[in-house]
């Protein structure tokens, strides 16, 4: 057999029924890259419906990954290779197929009522009508293969029908020249219980190699070389994963236990999940009626000197709303995790957008200012988590951490930091003094109150929600001391500026034509585009906001230096209205609000337009 042909980066789409097992494969598919050293990235794209018919528009599933020998910042634009399990598949995703690029076909999935379903005209199958002429089209009976390979099991053939997504992982192991010891330990781990599914999904994946190995009409082979990535011990991780592993971080350096409350809402539930199984950390989890129960039983933790965190998506942080207010008032920490979803109301679940911006800014009633930070991909997921709580101990107040669906769910190459290399998070409680009278709201040079737990002898001091008099805490109508509350409390959050690193350009020079200013997933797009257009000579930089509340203190001077400033946004320009508020620039706008990433492609075409 000749050598593998050698390719710089690769970019697969699975595409089949949500029963289908195409987010397993994907998974599989991207642990088995990463051994091998590639760098990479992943897009999970799930139904919106829990169980849409099966073989219809609404019910495929997909998962795409992206990899390669060199830096890579997004999940891909088009597909080199595009695997569909039906005609629905094929139909919702080969518009992203590359010219030239290569179809794996479940030709199984293409009867009639695959057809029908899929809304393609009768008589109409793309497989037969010369429509995919260009491509290059793999037909496989996957499912009639699997079935085959099973015809001494005692699985029903439904249970059968399950594992031929291992056919499919099979064959691309094959045609990547990759080896399945990874992938056989996961299967004799996870199923060590059911010998006969376990013996079924080994045979299959087995099958769907060696289907490769000996069909000489698909003899092409491939590989992709291990990326310079920092030396060091990597592991894949997903932005919620992260989120968890760095809130219970925050609790160890803080030496704070971890409180989380939370109701389930997607795309947010799997940080609830990941929470409870780490009772060994002395986390403690609590899954709360709704969302308001949630927030409170946080605030009430907080009070009890807990490092206490809720988590959301876009309705639930509506939902929240009185009660970050009352935090605010009561100046506790607390930290409000959102990871986003297309909006507005239920709006899209299952879908990413960064929807909710300005009603993390804004969403409460009256003058109710709380810090603000953003995470920029999966891995970064882990530090924002330990600067949130590092913020909201240290300066005694709420903070919203915005993530998003997309974010949440996709993977990547992350180096595990040293535990010696994460600051400690310095913690005071207030202690009693006999030759003083507590002032529940003196404050420190921060502008920030003391933490004090109660039942502390000395200690006894009021809360709520009702205006607070400046220092004592007590109940106050004066008209004077609330206009002074309310300026003190923007004060307090926006003296946590003298605290924050300056904003730094990632990429490009530090003054010039155009700068790309983004926040949240936009990351990986902004990268990418920026690296290629520097490469053509363009005076272009990027820059990435972690701190959207309160800026940098720098931000502004650093906007002056640049002739022209474009924000890409996955909503309707809601950070290129602050920016306009607050430094009175001229911002350029790319949205796009469609429950999916910007592409690098349509990003580029935008700053060159923009350009020139």
């Amino acid at each position: 057999m000749s050598n593998p042909t050698i390719q710089e980066e690769v970019t697969i789409k699975f595409a089949g029924d949500s029963g289908d097992g195409m987010q397993l494969t994907g998974g599989l598919f991207t642990d088995n890259t990463a051994l091998t050293g590639s760098d990479l990235a992943t897009y999970p794209d799930f139904p919106a419906e829990i169980r849409a018919p099966a073989g219809t528009l609404p019910g495929v599933s997909g998962f795409q990954i992206h990899f390669g020998s060199v830096q890579i910042f997004t999940p891909g634009d088009e597909y080199d290779v595009l695997v569909v399990m039906n005609a629905a598949a094929l139909k919702t995703n080969l518009r992203a197929l590359k010219t030239s690029g290569t179809i794996i076909v479940n030709t199984d999935g293409f009867d009639k009522k695959n057809l029908r379903l899929a809304k393609y005209p009768d008589d109409e199958n793309p497989l037969e009508n010369g429509s995919l002429q260009g491509y290059e089209v793999i037909p496989i009976p996957i499912t009639k293969l699997t079935r085959e390979c099973l015809a001494e099991s005692s699985l029903s053939t439904k249970e059968q029908d399950r594992c031929k997504n291992m056919f499919v992982l099979g064959f691309l192991y094959w045609r990547y020249s990759r080896d399945m010891d990874e992938t056989l330990k996961y299967l004799n781990s996870k199923f060590s219980r059911k010998p006969d599914i376990l013996q079924a999904n080994v045979s299959v994946l087995k099958a769907g190699y060696h289907f490769g190995e000996t069909t000489e009409t698909y003899s092409a082979r491939y590989a992709v070389k291990a990326a310079p990535l920092e030396p060091g011990v990597y592991r894949g991780i997903m932005g919620n994963e992260a989120l968890v592993m760095g809130l219970i971080t925050a609790s160890k350096k803080s030496k704070l236990p971890l409180f989380y409350g939370s109701y389930p809402i997607t795309p947010a539930s799997d940080i609830l999940h990941g929470l409870a199984s780490y009772k060994k950390f002395g986390v403690k989890t609590f899954q709360a009626e709704d969302e308001i129960a949630a927030v409170c039983s946080a605030i009430g933790a907080s009070y009890g000197g807990n490092l206490a965190i809720t988590g959301t998506s876009g309705p639930g942080l509506a939902l929240k709303t009185e009660a970050i207010g009352l935090a605010m008032m009561l100046e506790l920490p607390l930290v409000i995790v959102n990871v986003q979803r297309g909006g507005p109301s239920t709006g899209l679940p299952t879908k990413t957008e960064q929807s909710d911006l300005l009603q993390a800014m804004y969403g409460r009633n009256g003058e109710s200012p709380v810090p603000v930070i953003a995470a920029k991909s999966p891995g970064d997921c882990f530090f924002t988590a330990i600067e949130a709580c590092r913020i909201a101990i240290q300066h005694m107040t709420p903070v919203i951490l915005l993530s998003d669906g997309y974010i949440a769910n996709s993977a990547e190459p992350w180096k595990f930091p040293k535990a010696s290399d994460i600051p400690e998070i310095e913690v005071t409680f207030k202690k009693a003094n006999p030759d003083e009278v507590f002032e529940p709201y003196q404050r420190n040079e921060k502008l920030a109150r003391p933490w004090a737990i109660p039942g502390t002898p000395g200690l006894a001091h009021r809360i709520g929600g009702l205006e607070k008099e400046a220092v004592t805490g007590n109940v106050s109508y004066d008209p004077a001391n609330h206009e002074y509350m309310v300026k003190t409390r923007e004060a307090r959050i926006e003296i946590i500026a003298d605290y924050l690193p300056l904003q730094k350009v990632e990429a490009g020079p530090d003054q010039g034509d155009l700068l790309i200013i983004g926040w949240g997933s936009t990351y990986g797009a902004i990268a990418s585009v920026t690296k290629s257009l520097l490469a053509r000579g363009k005076s272009v930089a990027h820059t990435h906001l972690r701190h959207i509340k309160p800026f940098p203190k720098n931000l502004g001077e650093l906007l002056k230096k640049f002739d022209k400033i474009l924000v890409p946004e996955l909503n309707n320009g809601q950070l290129a209205k602050l920016l306009r508020d607050k430094y009175m620039v001229q911002v350029y706008q790319y949205n796009k609000i469609q429950g999916m990433p910007i592409s690098k492609s349509e990003l580029e075409h935008a700053v060159l337009q923009l350009l020139d």
